[in-house]
């Protein structure tokens, strides 16, 4: 039997799922498997925290959640980024009981809890996360025979800074949600002066003081698709206080 035979003859396995330094892919790109998995862990080691340590201060007990718990759920966040509303609730409601074993603030709704804590929703920090990243390819501090490809608006005529990105069309929520699209127009609607900075920390400072007043930095429910300054944080959206 020829090599070619053999390797036609041969029976391939079906998988649905499969993990690649550390983030599970399957068949749908929905990351449903991975999120799953990630939230599991993430309880998994606040229950641990919950034994051990449910006598800490305040301070303890949020810095064992950043260091133990919430490493779980934001690794590598710009690839699986969940954008249907369940999954994002799924991921959220970790930090929602974490912030609920605190003492002093449990009977608080979320967002005043996450004020208290001098915590941000993880919607926030996810989006946060893609900023510096489109910023860091944009500046080519990413290898660009691996990096994405952002292709900027050549038009000069659009408002805005130099560095608007070109709002593709697309048909599907799995183009309409990935890495390149989400973020075209959040990106857009970035200031000059914080798009130009001259290094990754600067951007992240300005970055922070733009969106000092934004809602959805305690509120996972608010719409971050039109960043801009606002003022005041309200707490009234349906079940913000689980």
């Amino acid at each position: 039997m020829s090599v070619t035979d053999e390797f036609e003859s041969r029976s391939f396995e079906r998988v649905e799922n499969m993990k690649d330094l550390g983030v599970i892919f399957d068949s749908k790109l929905d990351f449903q498997a991975h999120i799953h998995e990630k939230v599991n862990k993430a309880y998994s080691v606040l229950g641990v925290i919950k034994r051990n340590f449910m006598q800490s201060n305040r301070e303890t007990f949020v810095n064992l959640y950043k260091a133990m718990v919430r490493p779980h759920i934001e690794y590598a966040n710009c690839v699986w980024s969940p954008f249907k509303l369940t999954d994002i609730k799924a991921v959220e409601k970790v930090q929602m009981r974490a912030t609920k074993l605190v003492i002093g603030v449990k009977s608080l709704p979320y967002c005043e809890r996450l004020q208290k804590l001098k915590l941000l929703t993880l919607k926030y920090r996810s989006l946060r996360g893609d900023m510096i990243e489109v910023y860091k390819i944009l500046t080519c501090q990413n290898d660009a025979n691996v990096s994405l490809k952002l292709i900027l608006n050549q038009r000069k005529a659009t408002r805005g800074h130099d560095y608007k990105l070109l709002n593709e069309s697309f048909h599907y929520d799995l183009r309409k949600y990935s890495f390149s699209c989400r973020v075209v127009n959040v990106w857009n609607s970035l200031p000059e002066h914080v798009v130009k900075a001259s290094n990754t920390n600067i951007f992240k400072t300005r970055l922070d003081k733009f969106w000092s007043n934004q809602d959805f930095k305690y509120l996972w429910k608010a719409d971050p698709s039109e960043t801009g300054s606002r003022s005041g944080v309200l707490c009234n959206y349906d079940n913000e206080a689980i």
